[in-house]
């Protein structure tokens, strides 16, 4: 498993030092059940996947971590969770997904949708197949906050 998760940690971390010109660092990665995910965030950026493997791809974070995301990438301030903000967190997650993608490709052939952006306090996220096992991975951004990138990935039945 450890080999699947590295290349997601590695790519989070250079997307944020590259694009939003912050670190991020890893925390103690586990694993929920579906049933058991509920969210603590108010706007998640979602990736499908499909081909060889079928599954999502999910950043969260408090509204305050996307504002300041939002402006690492805008230069603007923002106090509402609007088209730049959800904009900002779509982007995020849609590079983050075109890089991993790209560390699988000799692996998996692996296609990954357009972002969908889910808003709302304790949002739920309903995660596409019922035997998949959630990866979370937290991860501390702005000395002070966290936001959380989720991966739910299984084998493309065949």
């Amino acid at each position: 498993m450890e080999q699947y998760i590295q290349p997601f940690i590695k790519v989070c971390e250079s997307v944020f030092q590259e694009f939003c010109r912050t670190e991020v660092n890893a925390g103690r990665v586990y694993f929920v059940s579906k049933d058991e995910y509920v969210t603590k965030w108010d706007i998640s950026g979602i990736i499908g996947l499909s081909g060889e493997a079928t599954g999502a791809v999910a950043i969260s974070m408090k509204d305050t971590t996307a504002f300041k995301v939002t402006k690492t990438l805008t230069g603007k301030e923002h106090k509402h969770i609007d088209s730049d903000v959800t904009d900002a967190v779509g982007e995020i997650i849609n590079i983050i997904a075109g890089n991993v993608k790209k560390e699988f490709e000799e692996e998996l052939r692996i296609k990954i949708s357009l972002p969908t952006i889910v808003k709302g306090v304790a949002h739920t996220i309903v995660w596409p197949t019922e035997k998949t096992r959630i990866i979370c991975i937290p991860f501390s951004i702005f000395s002070d906050q966290e936001l959380c990138l989720s991966i739910a990935v299984a084998p493309a039945n065949k």
